[in-house]
């Protein structure tokens, strides 16, 4: 052995292991300055360069495990703190069916979904936040025809948080949300009207003094929202069954005569944009469908030349189609009932793209019914399965029809009627 005093390179180099060392430090406590080594080591100078270079790179190497360990440990804890949230918050409250939109949903903004592509739009302009089974399976099955396409669920009763009321206990709600490409949007009337000719009427009617304002709003509010964002539009008691193939379109409901509860433009379609002015110039809440089916006929008549169609083909109208009454109205609305029968060869529905079912003329409450074999129950077993496994019930619990409100006022104005608009779809009825 033999004493080797240290400089301050070797002392950074040979001390490495022990950096207190660089001052003197107490060995035994108690003995004072006896019990302390000055700054020269005593060395074993049989240690070789390898040694001492292998000893560096076995303590930076646990320094390494035990960075990976830390960062393990705390990635685990993160983990487990989001699930014990997430449990948390689902049994919080047991008998909230869904009380949040899913958060990937909700963090999508209504313009990113819209630039997507071609929306699929459906609209409630009451303040119910129950869909009734008909409403579910109108947005699953356009959800199914449609499924690289958004399909968008507004409601005037969902407010502008995305949160659903506190006291949300709707299955259909539930349903609708776990679909992946179906979105619940608020309906803000006074933002959609914004920029377009139905502003300034908006901003000045009382629709507490409206007879039919839910459905007027409904008329105004699916003119507005086609003409600045584009898509197609659907009444909720119209189940799809294949795809739309055009871009622009109106819905015939008999010759020569237009339905307003389907149709679909690329956004800024002039025609859209006439319509509205149309509604505003010629304004009449006394008449029902004066600002629905009968405006867009008003205007279709402006635009084209009317006739009749031939066999199963559809009339082209400038840059826009008008759709043979099979593409959406196979059944007429006086063989409604047709819907709620048995039939012995069921129709096959091969020239249509969408079936209405009339749910305004269903004044007896018929529901559809689990195991009755109807035609309506076999369309929603086909085309809203969902809807039919979780909504539908056996002859015991049947599923009854909901009244929609102010619509007792509107039937009035149609039962009986022979005119075309008498023939006209109510709006939002379930």
């Amino acid at each position: 052995m033999k004493r080797y005093p240290t400089s301050k390179s070797e002392d950074q180099e040979l001390c490495f292991l022990h950096p207190s060392m660089r001052k003197e430090q107490p060995i035994y406590p108690g003995l004072g300055n006896f019990g302390k080594i000055p700054r020269t080591l005593t060395l074993d100078l049989t240690r070789s360069k390898e040694e001492i270079q292998f000893q560096k790179e076995e303590g930076a190497g646990q320094e390494r495990g035990v960075d990976m360990l830390t960062k393990l440990q705390f990635s685990l804890s993160v983990t487990l703190l989001f699930a014990c949230g997430f449990l948390y918050q689902f049994t919080l409250k047991p008998s909230c069916l869904i009380c949040y939109l899913p958060s990937y949903k909700s963090q999508q903004g209504l313009e990113a979904l819209l630039s997507r592509g071609r929306s699929i739009v459906f609209l409630e302009t009451s303040e119910r936040m129950a869909p009734t089974p008909l409403v579910c399976c109108a947005v699953e099955s356009a959800a199914k025809v449609y499924p690289e396409q958004p399909v968008l669920l507004l409601m005037k009763g969902l407010n502008n948080s995305m949160q659903l009321p506190p006291n949300s206990t709707s299955p259909a709600l539930s349903l609708l949300s776990a679909i992946d490409n179906v979105f619940l949007f608020p309906l803000d009337m006074k933002s959609l009207f914004e920029d377009t000719p139905l502003f300034s009427w908006y901003t000045r009617i009382n629709s507490s003094t409206e007879r039919f304002w839910l459905h007027i709003s409904s008329d105004a509010s699916r003119l507005a929202f086609i003409w600045k964002y584009g898509g197609v539009y659907m009444d909720t008691d119209v189940i799809s069954i294949r795809p739309i193939p055009e871009d622009n379109f109106l819905a015939a409901q008999k010759s020569q005569f237009s339905s307003n509860g389907v149709f679909g433009f690329l956004p800024h379609h002039p025609f859209l944009w006439e319509c509205m002015e149309n509604f505003v110039e010629n304004y009449n809440p006394r008449i029902w469908g004066h600002q629905g089916p009968e405006l867009m006929t008003r205007l279709l008549r402006v635009w084209c030349k009317l006739r009749d169609f031939q066999e199963v083909s559809d009339l082209k109208c400038l840059n826009f189609s008008f759709l043979h009454p099979q593409r959406f109205y196979p059944i007429s609305f006086r063989a409604w009932r047709r819907y709620y029968e048995v039939w012995d060869t069921e129709p096959s529905f091969n020239d249509s793209y969408a079936l209405h079912l009339w749910n305004h003329m269903n004044q007896e409450g018929k529901a559809v019914v689990r195991g009755s074999n109807t035609l309506v129950e076999n369309l929603y077993r086909k085309h809203c399965p969902k809807t039919y496994k979780d909504l539908l019930q056996g002859p015991e619990g049947s599923v009854t029809r909901e009244q929609s409100p102010g619509k007792r006022q509107a039937e009035e104005m149609v039962q009986g009627g022979e005119g075309p608009y008498g023939l006209a779809l109510l709006h939002f009825c379930r």
